[in-house]
């Protein structure tokens, strides 16, 4: 079993070691809606124009500017009417001096007419149009392609695909999308004290809320959580459920608990001889211990067993393999600076997450407020928060109203 104990990597040592293992995985086709939150694999071009015709933006009546020179409401030009025009429909009718067509938002531009006024500078009188606006040409109208060519790019590889991508993809008649496949993650609890959250809750244990928070996190980047349950503190229970997991086809296989220098050895044991596990140190706080491998040729990572500590883990290292599986083009998330409200005092040497609050300060900036005790077995400090300030390895303390980065992992 190797150990690599000291020096401690840092943060980025660690992810790079852990995102070394990953690849982007196979591409598969999935139905539109499905696609939503789901990386796209592919380039998808316009097969078409983006409108395919010149078409009115508003309802009004399609004319020739010219025949709208001088016009104001106190002398207005008067044309013919000589058709009407729904969307969807086009008229074989031209558009020729002293004519107007009555046209709906979205209908093709008739031939001979080069604008649109819209119906609030016009009065109708029978089969006449009282044009109260002098219009230049091109006034209200669409034209085609303006929002893409046939061939350009409409959706790019890599990109997470939203509501809008979906609405393009829908546009350039894209019915089936083609999309990395979602990572599968086997995901087992250890511990003797660690209980089914259903179980009746007895001295000296607690429940199992790790492969949940996890579970949450994985489904939350794209992935499928392969739920294990929980090993014991045996050999025989926790080989028995690794193997059990590397039968349901994982792309990585996830644990909490048992990598700590404290935890009982038969956890490090089987873990090493089911797999080539590293045990690291990692120069952060919360989330110090760690282990890192191959179990059955399936990636490994092995979290500290304090709910704080296996969340932020994962965040830094168990996201980022997650999102390279799937092609997405970065891990990171978003940064901004806010301005902590209350000090930080006694820092050790590692790089601290710390669990805040983020609003804005009126001012254009913003402020971050601690969420209570900040141990890593609170969960209600990461329950509070929308943000985790990082403070770097050679800080000590943080006086109030020290500007810190925040990751973002929401704003509401």
């Amino acid at each position: 079993m190797k150990d690599i104990s000291h020096p401690m990597l840092s943060v980025e040592e660690a992810r790079e070691r852990v995102l070394s293992f990953f690849h982007v995985l196979e591409p598969e086709r999935v139905p539109l809606l499905e696609a939503l939150g789901r990386v796209l694999a592919d380039d998808v071009l316009a097969d078409v124009d983006i409108p395919p015709h010149a078409n009115t933006a508003m309802d009004g009546y399609a004319v020739r500017a010219d025949d709208t020179r001088g016009a104001s409401a106190g002398n207005p030009r008067r044309l013919q009417v000589i058709a009407d025009l729904a969307a969807g429909y086009v008229s074989e009718t031209e558009v020729v001096p002293g004519t107007a067509i009555r046209i709906m938002t979205g209908a093709p531009i008739p031939k001979g007419a080069d604008a649109v006024v819209r119906f609030e500078d016009t009065t109708q009188q029978g089969d006449q149009v009282l044009i109260q606006v002098e219009v230049p040409v091109g006034e209200n109208v669409r034209l085609a392609g303006e929002d893409l060519r046939r061939g350009t790019l409409a959706v790019g590889r890599g990109k997470r695909l939203r509501p809008q991508e979906i609405g393009m993809l829908a546009t350039v008649g894209c019915k089936d999308v083609p999309v990395s496949r979602r990572p599968r993650v086997a995901i087992l609890a250890t511990g003797d004290e660690v209980l089914d959250i259903d179980a009746p809750l007895t001295p000296g244990k607690i429940r199992n809320s790790n492969s949940f928070s996890n579970a949450a996190q994985v489904l939350q980047c794209g992935g499928i959580p392969v739920m294990l349950g929980i090993a014991r503190d045996q050999e025989a229970d926790l080989s028995r459920k690794i193997r059990a997991g590397l039968q349901q086809n994982v792309d990585l296989f996830l644990t909490s608990g048992g990598v700590s220098v404290g935890d009982f050895d038969v956890v490090k044991q089987v873990l090493a001889a089911e797999g080539d596990i590293t045990f690291w140190r990692v120069r952060m706080k919360p989330g110090k211990p760690f282990a890192f491998g191959q179990i059955g040729g399936v990636p490994f990572l092995g979290m500290p067993g304090n709910p704080v500590s296996t969340m932020i883990s994962f965040e830094l290292f168990g996201r980022p393999a997650l999102l390279k599986m799937q092609g997405a083009p970065g891990f990171e998330r978003p940064l901004l600076s806010a301005a902590l409200v209350d000090g930080i005092t006694d820092k050790d040497d590692r790089r601290h997450y710390v669990r805040v609050r983020v609003e804005p300060d009126g001012k254009g900036g913003h402020l971050a407020h601690l969420t209570g005790e900040q141990g890593s077995g609170i969960l209600s400090s990461m329950v509070q928060a929308n943000g985790v300030a990082i403070v770097a390895e050679d800080v000590r303390s943080v006086p109030a109203g020290t500007p810190v980065p925040v990751m973002m992992l929401d704003w509401e």
